[in-house]
């Protein structure tokens, strides 16, 4: 009877964890996905509506918002959807230049979402330095950024005229930094679903004794280690990152670096591509605490990051199907290569973790829950981190947006509880595009925090393009070499 009446009503019924998503927004960190992709060259209005009307609307999800109803939360088909309603025009004031569009960017990211209509806007800014920018926002719960990325090719071509790619044509990305753990076999979900239902079934008492974790029958693949170790974690250093955010938000980006000159550091010094980036990000943040007279010895930031556990074969479908690790940064580390070496050492401990996929049990488990039960959760998890960081391996050759040429792009994933920074890394077009977004409140300058981002790694680039040492450096490599 109750299936009878959803299918009259249009209406279907949200996963548990969109609904968990959908359920964790809060004034001062809203859950939502915003990008910008910035154009050399006018982007014309009405090609890029019929762009969204024949590849973006084309997926219904997009032409449903969520509703409540009793206690689950449902899709329900927008029976007075209008495109244009949702595709904006706007102009940038004074010299429309990029401090223009960071600030514009930054009042749309605390502004919510029009929840009485599907929760997707466009913003085409028509004024840009000659040219365009395109800022997109959309709420979390309608998918995870490796469904965006798939649902952007969607509406990109790979020249101006070309016509649209077949629909199962794969994309050609880099390599998941995570890719052996987006393989969770069914037990294991089981196993994480089971200890995520104990813990919100019991209002969250395992938290406050994880003793009882042998109460819950955790066996197998390291999952009693793991919700161990999540349990006892504590929290990392405090540090101006971390505080009470407030509702306004700012975003900055750098200049990109060549995702070649990454990769051949990341070559002579034995590290992957994603340990020298993260390095360089732990090193930027050394050097703003240091900027403003704190205390940076010793200092260690965790960094929530998401890691992909969406099967292959289900890379088109949208909603969100990932879990989360705790990654240290080692702020306090001054030497840049012996930061590398620990950043590279945190990765690889974490490849064999079980965290993610106990990260989307107890995601899924609380989206069943009681929204004070969830609100519960993600405060007692989001009080570890400092930062939110994710690194998303865009197309590595340029695309075509409506016709026009899309010079660059830049993301930003929402901060969750009261986590008031997030750390976004693209790669596009052989390019690595870098960007923050913070908390007005905590940190009001995040454009000081990307200006020390490639000086940290320009110190390990010069280091290898410079030595004449073979074999893995060491940190008074460095040390010998700067002082040369």
């Amino acid at each position: 009877m109750f299936l009878d009446w959803m299918s009259m009503s249009k209406l279907e019924r949200m996963s548990s964890v969109d609904t968990a998503w959908l359920r964790m927004d809060r004034r001062s960190n809203l859950m939502m996905i915003c990008g910008v992709m910035v154009f050399r060259e006018p982007l014309d209005y009405q090609r890029l509506r019929q762009t969204l009307a024949e590849r973006f609307v084309s997926f219904r999800r997009f032409r449903q918002r969520p509703k409540h109803q009793a206690a689950i939360s449902l899709w329900e088909d927008d029976a007075d959807f209008d495109l244009d309603c949702h595709l904006h025009r706007v102009a940038l004031p004074g010299k429309a230049d990029t401090a223009e569009l960071q600030r514009y960017a930054s009042d749309l990211m605390g502004t919510p979402l029009d929840p009485l209509k599907p929760m997707w806007e466009y913003h085409l800014v028509e004024n840009f330095q000659g040219g365009s920018a395109l800022i997109m926002r959309i709420h979390h719960c309608y998918a995870d950024g490796i469904a965006l990325i798939h649902v952007m090719l969607s509406m990109c071509d790979s020249s101006r005229e070309a016509l649209p790619r077949a629909e199962d044509e794969p994309a050609e990305r880099p390599a998941d930094p995570f890719a052996k753990l987006g393989k969770p076999i069914a037990n294991a979900m089981q196993t994480a679903l089971k200890f995520g239902q104990a813990a919100v079934d019991k209002g969250m008492q395992i938290w406050a004794d994880p003793n009882r974790l042998a109460e819950y029958g955790l066996q197998g693949a390291g999952f009693a280690q793991e919700a161990m170790n999540l349990l006892t974690m504590g929290q990392d250093s405090r540090t101006r990152f971390k505080g009470k955010p407030g509702p306004l938000k700012r975003v900055a980006w750098a200049e990109p670096i060549p995702l070649e000159e990454v990769k051949a550091v990341g070559k002579a010094l034995g590290c992957s591509v994603n340990d020298v980036l993260l390095a360089s990000v732990a090193g930027a943040l050394r050097r703003y605490l240091a900027a403003h007279g704190d205390e940076v010895e010793g200092v260690m930031i965790r960094a929530l990051v998401p890691v992909n556990l969406r099967p292959a074969e289900q890379a088109k479908n949208l909603g969100n199907y990932f879990g989360l690790v705790f990654l240290p940064l080692p702020v306090g580390i001054e030497n840049p290569l012996e930061r590398l070496y620990a950043v590279r050492q945190a990765m690889q401990d974490l490849k064999g973790s079980q965290q993610p996929v106990l990260a989307l049990g107890l995601l899924a488990a609380s989206g069943m829950a009681p929204k004070l039960v969830q609100d519960q959760l993600l405060d007692t998890l989001s009080k570890n981190a400092s930062a939110v960081m994710t690194n998303v391996p865009g197309p590595p050759q340029p695309m075509y947006l409506a016709g026009a040429k899309i010079d660059s792009m830049m993301f930003w994933v929402p901060q969750s509880g009261d986590i008031g920074m997030g750390v976004s890394i693209l790669s596009y077009n052989n390019q690595v595009h870098f960007g923050v977004v913070t908390d007005r409140k905590l940190v009001p300058d995040p454009e000081n925090v990307i200006a020390f981002f490639q000086p940290e790694f320009a110190q390990l680039l010069y280091a290898t393009l410079m030595s004449p040492w073979e074999g893995e450096l060491q940190p008074d490599d460095l040390n010998r070499f700067v002082q040369a």
